[in-house]
C-alpha cells in the first residue's frame, strides 16, 4: 500500500503555484499527497466568493493527479491567542479526519510554516521545511518576534528532519539539510518557442522583472534601470502599501510598462519578451535568508539575469548571473547585457543550469531525505 504525504504549507493551493505547490506536484508522482490549506474562518465566505465556493464543495477534494486538498474551517479571530488555540485544535481534527477518510498510513508530515502540525498524525517522518527566516520577517508579518522565536524553536525540536531553502537558514538551524527552491525547467525552456504576450508594448531590448512589487524589492534598483532609458517590463501584483508615490512615478515613465498580475501559465509568453531578467531584492535579513524563485526561472528560460547580492545568488555562482550591490551597478550591468548580442550557446548553458535546479530534482532530494522510494514506500534503513 502506498503511504501518504501530508503537506502543510504556508499558502493555499492556488494558480500562482508557489514553491510548495510545485514540490507537491512532483512528490505526487511518487506518493499520494494531502495538501492542507491554512484554516478558513466560517465567516470568510461572507466576503470572499472563492472561499464560499470552496465551502460548497466537499472540503476534501482532488485538485491534481494524486493530490487531495483539505480546507479546514475554524472559528473567526484566529490571530487572537485564545481563539488561535481553538482554531488550531479544529484544524488538527480536520486533518485527522481527512487522513482517516483517505485510508492510508502517513509516511511523512511536511510542514513548510510555523503551524503546529508536525505531530498532527502518526507518521514515519516529521519534516520542518523552512522557507524563510520567520523571526527576521516579524515586521513584514506584523507579529511579535519573541513569539515567532518560541514557535520556531518548537518546530525545530519536534522535527525529525529539518530542511532549509537557503545557505543562511542552513547555518542558522544547525543540522538542517539544504534543499533550495526549484523551477519548472522543461516548461520554462519553451519560452523562445512561445509568442510574445500580446499586451507587451515596449521596444526591444527589454529588461524585465516578474514577481511581487512589495517591500522586499529595492525600488531604487528598478528606478536606476529606467533612468538609463532602457525598456523596463514589470509583471506581477503590486502591494497597495509599497512605496506608493515612488512606484506611481516609475510606472508613469514612457519606457516602463506594468502589465499587472498574470497567471503562472502565461509566464513563458512574458519571458519571451524579456532579454534580461532582474531580481532586485533589498538587503534585509529576511531577503538574505531567501532563495528567489524568479532567478532560477530566468535562467531556465535561457535569459541572463542581473541580481542583487544575496547569499543564495552567491551559492548559485556568478558564471550565468551578474551580481550587483548598488542601484548604479545594477543599472550599469543591466544596460551592458541589453547591449550585448545574445548567443544560442549561452542561452543553452543557462537553461542547463536551470534544469539542474528543477522541481523534479528538488523532489528527488526531499524523497531521499525522508526515506521515500520512487514507488511511494519507505526505504529500508
Amino acid at each position: 500500500m502506498n503511504e501518504l504525504i501530508v503537506m502543510v504549507p504556508g499558502n493555499a493551493w492556488d494558480s500562482h503555484r508557489l514553491g510548495q505547490h510545485h514540490l507537491a506536484v512532483h512528490l505526487a508522482k511518487r506518493a499520494p499527497v494531502l495538501w492542507v490549506d491554512p484554516p478558513i474562518s466560517y465567516l470568510t465566505p461572507l466576503n470572499d466568493a472563492s472561499a464560499a465556493a470552496a465551502l460548497r464543495e466537499d472540503r476534501l477534494r482532488e485538485v491534481a493527479p494524486n493530490i487531495s486538498r483539505l480546507s479546514p474551517v475554524t472559528v473567526p479571530g484566529k490571530t487572537r491567542p485564545v481563539l488561535r488555540e481553538l482554531a488550531l485544535r479544529q484544524a488538527r481534527r480536520a486533518v485527522r479526519r481527512a487522513v482517516a477518510t483517505l485510508g492510508m498510513p502517513v509516511h511523512s508530515t511536511i510542514v513548510a510554516s510555523l503551524n503546529d502540525m508536525l505531530d498532527v498524525v502518526p507518521a514515519r517522518r516529521r519534516v520542518f521545511f523552512g522557507t524563510d527566516d520567520y523571526v527576521a520577517g516579524a515586521a513584514l508579518m506584523g507579529t511579535d518576534p519573541r513569539w515567532l522565536e518560541r514557535i520556531e524553536a518548537r518546530q525545530l525540536a519536534k522535527a525529525d528532519v529539518v530542511i532549509a531553502v537557503s545557505p543562511v537558514l542552513q547555518r542558522k538551524w544547525r543540522g538542517a539539510q539544504l534543499v533550495p527552491n526549484g523551477c519548472e525547467a522543461d516548461w520554462l525552456a519553451t519560452a523562445d518557442a512561445t509568442p510574445v504576450a500580446p499586451d507587451v508594448a515596449l521596444p526591444s531590448p527589454i529588461a524585465g522583472f516578474i514577481g511581487h512589487l512589495s517591500d522586499r524589492i529595492d525600488l531604487a534598483m528598478l528606478t536606476a534601470v529606467a533612468d538609463t532609458g532602457a525598456s523596463l517590463l514589470l509583471v506581477g501584483p503590486r502591494s497597495p502599501t509599497f512605496e506608493i508615490a515612488r512606484l506611481d512615478a516609475l510606472l508613469a515613465r514612457p519606457n516602463v510598462q506594468w502589465v499587472g498580475p498574470k497567471p503562472f501559465d502565461a509566464m513563458p509568453a512574458y519571458l519571451r519578451a524579456i532579454d534580461v531578467g532582474l531580481t532586485p531584492y533589498a538587503q534585509s535579513a529576511f531577503n538574505r535568508a531567501s532563495f528567489p524563485l524568479k532567478t532560477l526561472e530566468y535562467l531556465a528560460a535561457g535569459r541572463p539575469a542581473v541580481v542583487s547580492d544575496l547569499p543564495a545568488h552567491r551559492w548559485l555562482g556568478d558564471e550565468h548571473l551578474t551580481i550587483a550591490d548598488t542601484p548604479e551597478a545594477f543599472a550599469a550591468r543591466t544596460r551592458e547585457l541589453l547591449a550585448r548580442p545574445g548567443s544560442a550557446a549561452d542561452a543553452a548553458a543557462r537553461s542547463a543550469l536551470g534544469a539542474r535546479h528543477s522541481w523534479t530534482a528538488r523532489a528527488a532530494d526531499v524523497a531521499r531525505l525522508i526515506g521515500l522510494d520512487d514507488a511511494g514506500h519507505a526505504r529500508a534503513a
